[in-house]
């Protein structure tokens, strides 16, 4: 069963009540709004995993919500329209909607529409996870390939499995031997020194000034991170 939050946007109550009657019976949770100016409230506030959105809207319109939308989240969205003309979906989809639907519709083809625009999310969303980027370092985890300003650094498996721990956990603390466990793993005694000299090798290629780094900080006392605001 889903589990995903859908926002309902339309001003006509009966029609949200319905949709939202058949959205449950899927396993969705449902939230409505009934005006641009609470779809937006609610969008930002709850972050909705779809918004459903029509585009005759009392307050703000379904393009200016949907526009307002794009400006700060990737959150999928699916126009309603009462209008057949293509000027209107084109005009949606260059907003930023993903998908629309021309009223009158079956309710059964909206949650198949739900459905498949949070797979392509979901699809996209774990396409993203493959690769790192903090600044102009670049870590592919599938192709164990890392990229500084777009020129590949060759690095070995073990500096590479070093860096990309550092960098899934950006911004994290680790100690010598917390490096050792996750990385050498658990059946590794080898001197915590191993750390330093990994790391001293990455630095060498990664960064401008292996002296003052700028990608992996030492943490005085602690141990390494990989900086994550960069």
């Amino acid at each position: 069963m889903s589990n995903e939050l859908i926002l309902i946007v339309d001003d006509e109550k009966t029609l949200v009540k319905a949709l939202t009657f058949n959205l449950e019976k899927e396993g969705f949770r449902v939230e409505p709004a009934y005006d641009g100016e609470e779809a937006l409230q609610k969008v930002f506030s709850l972050k909705p995993d779809v918004v459903v959105l029509d585009l005759m809207l009392p307050e703000v319109d379904g393009f200016e919500v949907c526009r307002r939308i794009r400006k700060k989240l990737d959150t999928p969205i699916i126009m309603l329209t009462a209008r057949s003309e293509d000027i209107d979906k084109v005009l949606g989809l260059e907003l930023g909607a993903d998908d629309y639907l021309t009223k009158p519709f079956n309710s059964r083809e909206l949650v198949a529409r739900i459905k498949a625009v949070l797979r392509r999310s979901k699809a996209i969303e774990e396409e993203s996870k493959k690769q790192i980027q903090i600044g102009k370092l670049q870590i592919d985890l599938l192709q164990h390939r890392v990229r500084l300003g777009g020129k590949e650094i060759s690095v070995t498996s073990k500096e590479f499995a070093l860096l990309s721990f550092l960098a899934i956990n950006a911004g994290n603390v680790y100690s010598r031997e917390q490096l050792l466990e996750q990385v050498w793993g658990y059946d590794y005694y080898g001197d915590v020194r191993t750390v330093d000299v990994h790391i001293r090798h990455l630095r060498e290629k990664i960064e401008k000034d292996p002296a003052n780094p700028n990608f992996i900080i030492t943490v005085w006392g602690t141990g390494y991170k990989l900086r994550e605001d960069l």
